[in-house]
């Protein structure tokens, strides 16, 4: 029997159980659980996951425990992103891998392969008198799942810097208000930097997945804070209109919302616009057997309409984004070099060696 499996990311919107949080995390389970066994999904990707300090000092994701409660996720394997410094999650904005398979192997990177630029504001007030580290907050979480056909998936679970301005000293009247256009304006430029950035890293990573194995199966999940024809996420896709190597064809990541109709495909409600920030990449060896996408915006709320009254929802302001594939029951390696044959026509290796044709439909020949 081919394997159905649902890749899904979700940001939960800073998830945690402070009592000075509204909603409180008692009022946003009964509304994001359903939300969550809906999703059917054998991987989860979860973003803005708060740590909560256990007595005795040791930092824990115990809002997230409670919220899986009574759900498949429950016993699901996971990786979390976490402090190097002290090997507790973070206490804001953790990532979050969930898988019902197996996970082998995982890494968390964060200026491994992009080391941190430096800048100097040019608005800053007092002036800065030297160029200082421009760091991103959040790392990327990397997780190989190995599937009952013995299939290994690279999942990579992101969460991207907001287009929230960076504070520049001097320049802001309160939390919301600026005292300078100019100042705004640098503010954007920094986090618009950091979020390239995480992208670059990304990338790199990517490329060297691809080093290792040509036929990598790859799937980047998550919020990116960009819709997929914008900068940061036009470097992870890697596009070869953008190279303009069609060497590099196969290592080209595809956005899968793609499919579904323009109406429909958005994450996100800002100032009465739905934007498609949340998404998931995958590389063709993956694309190969996808069968479709799903976004629950169905009770998405806008929370970012000015001088409105202030509502706190225990939805999320992120729906959550699916991607459906269908494998073989049996482990495929797509072949490279010696699997292309007299025609041109590659063909594909099953774990027992024997060729496998595709034919018109799509089905293998053997």
């Amino acid at each position: 029997m081919p394997i159905k499996l649902r890749i899904a990311t979700f940001n939960l919107m800073n998830l945690d159980d402070r009592r000075d949080r509204i909603p409180h995390l008692e009022d946003r389970i009964p509304i994001l659980r359903p939300q969550l066994v809906r999703l059917d999904a054998d991987i989860l990707c979860l973003q803005e996951v708060c740590g909560q300090h256990e007595r005795g000092g040791q930092m824990r994701l115990d809002a997230m425990n409670r919220l899986l409660e009574c759900t498949p996720y429950e016993g699901y394997k996971r990786v979390t992103s976490a402090d190097k410094s002290t090997g507790e999650v973070f206490e804001n904005h953790n990532l979050v891998i969930l898988s019902r398979y197996e996970i082998v192997e995982h890494h968390q990177y964060m200026h491994d392969y992009a080391p941190s630029p430096r800048y100097q504001k040019v608005t800053a007030e007092p002036e800065e008198r030297e160029a200082r580290e421009i760091s991103w907050e959040r790392p990327i979480l990397h997780a190989k799942v190995q599937l009952p056909n013995g299939m290994v998936i690279d999942v990579i679970n992101l969460h991207l810097k907001s287009r929230r301005p960076t504070n520049i000293q001097g320049h802001k009247l309160s939390e919301r208000t600026w005292k300078t256009a100019s100042g705004w304006a640098e503010g954007v430029f920094i986090s618009s930097m950091k979020r390239i950035g995480q992208s670059l890293e990304t990338r790199i990573l990517i490329d060297r997945l691809f080093d290792e194995d040509p036929s990598a199966i790859i799937a980047v999940c998550g919020d990116f804070n960009e819709e997929f024809d914008e900068v940061a996420l036009e470097a992870i896709r890697g596009d070869v209109e953008n190279t303009g190597n069609m060497d590099l064809a196969m290592r080209v990541m595809v956005p899968t919302e793609r499919n579904i109709p323009e109406p429909a495909r958005y994450s996100l409600l800002h100032n009465g616009k739905g934007k498609m920030l949340d998404h998931i990449l995958v590389s063709r060896t993956l694309l190969a057997y996808f069968k479709g996408s799903e976004v629950h915006n169905e009770l998405l709320h806008d929370e970012s309409i000015v001088f409105a009254p202030r509502i706190f929802y225990p939805e999320s302001d992120h729906a959550p984004v699916i991607a459906r594939f269908e494998l073989p029951e049996t482990k495929i390696k797509w072949a490279m070099g010696d699997g292309i044959n007299k025609k041109g026509c590659s063909f594909i290796r099953s774990e027992k060696g024997k060729r496998q044709w595709p034919n018109r439909d799509g089905d293998r020949q053997r």
